[in-house]
């Protein structure tokens, strides 16, 4: 991390993160984990695990859109839905995403999991943890902890040939 020119702003160098995240990932993996991320941060994450980490199984897609407590503002996002390629019941499963904040999203990727049946386990593995948590959520695996001004969003962006930055702004 370093700062970022008049603005003051940490600068995160997300593809070094990505390394600290496959490697955590890979101590969190069982032979039976079932990767799962979360539409669109935690899905670019995964696709990226399952190539650099050689795993067999392909990556699922979790959609928070339906369980969201802000829906009658946000409504359905034009991103992708939930697709799972694994039976949820008595899986092991890990979910993927860029940024924990509020712990609002994760709350409602876990109730649209359990649409889906009753997982044995499901753990969190995100590339950034902010802070500010509203909801008792905490991630198994975090490759940075940062803060930042509630006023601050941090998003992670891809560009054209797979790689990853963040972009940092006031909000």
């Amino acid at each position: 991390m370093s700062e970022s020119g008049s603005s003051g702003l940490l600068a995160l160098d997300a593809e070094s993160l990505y390394a600290d995240l496959r490697a955590g990932v890979a101590r969190l993996l069982d032979k039976d984990t079932q990767l799962a991320g979360i539409t669109s941060g935690g899905v670019w994450l995964g696709e990226r695990l399952i190539r650099d980490l050689q795993l067999p199984q392909p990556l699922s897609t979790l959609s928070s859109a339906l369980h969201r407590d802000d829906f009658a503002q946000r409504g359905l996002t034009a991103s992708a839905q939930t697709s799972l390629a694994f039976d949820v019941n008595s899986a092991d499963i890990l979910v993927l995403d860029d940024v924990l904040y509020t712990g609002r999203t994760i709350r409602a990727v876990i109730n649209e999991l359990f649409d889906y049946g009753r997982p044995a386990r499901v753990r969190l593995a995100v590339l950034v943890d902010r802070g500010g948590r509203q909801l008792p959520i905490q991630a198994d695996f975090a490759a940075a902890r940062l803060s930042l001004r509630a006023s601050q969003k941090l998003a992670l962006a891809r560009r054209d040939d797979g790689s990853l930055h963040f972009a940092i702004e006031e909000a």
